[in-house]
């Protein structure tokens, strides 16, 4: 009876989760962790719900593939809800081999009866016995379609993007990225907060903690931690020992260089990562103009650097296209890390790559914009970085074009990093099936 409560609530707890997603397009992990919260789930439970729900938004085209092709009724006909319990079933069935294929039945016709009716319990158990039935003789059907189109299936990523990633990789290195982007279990990486501590002072505090927590392979004082849905509970997080952010995010910074004494500015900073990096390669000496137009993000920011014990960050409120004379020529690093269609994320967060082509259309034009007026604020002999959470060309290389085109006070510049070495022309990007990371682009230039 205990098996039972704990796949019963998990599951439900998923389902309503995936609900406010597919309604309200809610953020999954925010839409989760409020769910978890007034739910009260045990840690294995709320572990349970997590995985079912980041599964499904990883596999979504794939488990309406095989709900399509094992039902007798077109599936826009059914109750949105009654196709979420098929996902979160059929996800279970063909994912989770510790999960019995029985119990993912049964709590599927337990959940469409409480949410949906007895009639569409019934087709709910019958299609899911038969992917069940196929799946354990190994007779789930092949994909049919061209190349590209069964990639879009069987990773369930949009068929544009699929054919951006191949036309820029490759079709086998393209499906090395996908593969990477739906594998699951990916660390969360912080950075330790040297200004205070050190890396093993940290590690032994996590170890007390009975955290799942190692140096990370090739980043300094920085650590991956695995297992743990809450870093902010931590007694390392607590007394401002780390902070979250990707090894990507802390190269940019490292590509930047920083130095004791600097001017930066952070032009589109929250929520806060590089800002805080930047600090402490500058050993809390100088000064950090911190700007960002989402008034709630800046205070989280400014908690954070509190937090830290970083006192060299102003937070401003300043939308990053609106130039302003009181920096003009004022900055010895500007970082331009700009709104992007966040396509390096999505083994973090999978909902992304349901964006459409329309949605992220008008970017690069925002991006190019954003980064002539924060180039503006550049003191000669100082440095501007471009980066991005995205790989996609448009939006890093071609922008990075255009602007150089039209400012001739700037070039590129080599730059080296520990996990790529000196990368001579000035920009790169990082892939998650490569490096290990976050995909991420960073681009290096400076005023002559």
């Amino acid at each position: 009876m205990q098996e039972k409560h704990l796949n019963t609530s998990a599951r439900e707890v998923a389902f309503k989760a995936l609900g406010l997603y597919r309604r309200d397009k809610a953020w999954s992990e925010l839409a989760l962790s409020g769910l978890l919260r007034s739910a009260d789930l045990p840690r294995l439970e709320a572990a349970l719900a997590t995985q079912i729900l980041g599964g499904v938004l990883q596999n979504m085209a794939l488990c309406d593939y095989y709900a399509a092709y094992f039902s007798s009724i077109d599936l826009r006909r059914l109750e949105p809800r009654v196709l979420d319990i098929l996902r979160l079933s059929i996800y279970q069935i063909v994912f989770l081999t510790k999960v019995p294929n029985s119990a993912a039945v049964n709590e599927a016709v337990a959940l469409t009866k409480k949410y949906s009716n007895q009639s569409a319990s019934g087709f709910v158990n019958a299609l899911l016995r038969k992917i069940a039935s196929a799946a354990e003789g190994g007779a789930l059907p092949e994909i049919a379609g061209d190349p590209i189109h069964r990639l879009s299936i069987k990773y369930s990523h949009p068929d544009w993007l699929v054919r951006e990633f191949c036309n820029t990789l490759g079709r086998d290195e393209a499906e090395d990225l996908l593969a990477a982007n739906n594998a699951g279990g990916t660390p969360v990486t912080v950075q330790v907060n040297t200004l205070h501590t050190d890396l093993y002072k940290v590690l032994r505090l996590l170890e007390n903690d009975g955290v799942d927590a190692m140096r990370h392979e090739w980043l300094s004082d920085s650590i991956d931690i695995r297992g743990m849905g809450n870093i902010t509970r931590l007694e390392a997080f607590d007394m401002g020992y780390i902070y979250v952010q990707d090894a990507a995010a802390r190269l940019a910074v490292i590509a930047a260089g920083p130095k004791e004494g600097d001017f930066v500015i952070d032009g589109c900073a929250a929520p806060g990562g590089k800002s805080f990096t930047a600090a402490i390669a500058m050993k809390g000496s100088g000064r950090i103009a911190a700007l960002d137009i989402n008034a709630a993000k800046l205070r989280n920011l400014e908690s954070g650097a509190k937090r830290l014990g970083i006192g060299i960050i102003d937070a401003i409120y300043k939308d990053a296209l609106a130039r302003s004379d009181e920096f003009k020529e004022a900055a010895d690093v500007v970082f331009a890390d700009v709104p992007c269609s966040g396509f390096g994320v999505i083994r973090k967060k999978p909902e992304i790559r349901y964006k459409t082509s329309q949605e992220i259309a008008g970017l690069p034009e925002i991006q190019e914009r954003i980064l002539s007026a924060l180039s503006e604020y550049v003191a000669p002999g100082g440095t501007l970085l471009y980066s991005t959470c995205t790989v996609l060309r448009q939006e890093n290389e071609e922008v990075v074009k255009r602007f150089l085109e039209g400012n001739g006070r700037f070039a590129p510049e080599g730059f080296t990093l520990p996990n790529t070495g000196y990368i001579e022309s000035g920009m790169v990007t990082l892939w998650p099936h490569i490096h290990g990371t976050d995909g991420f682009f960073i681009c290096k230039l400076r005023r002559t």
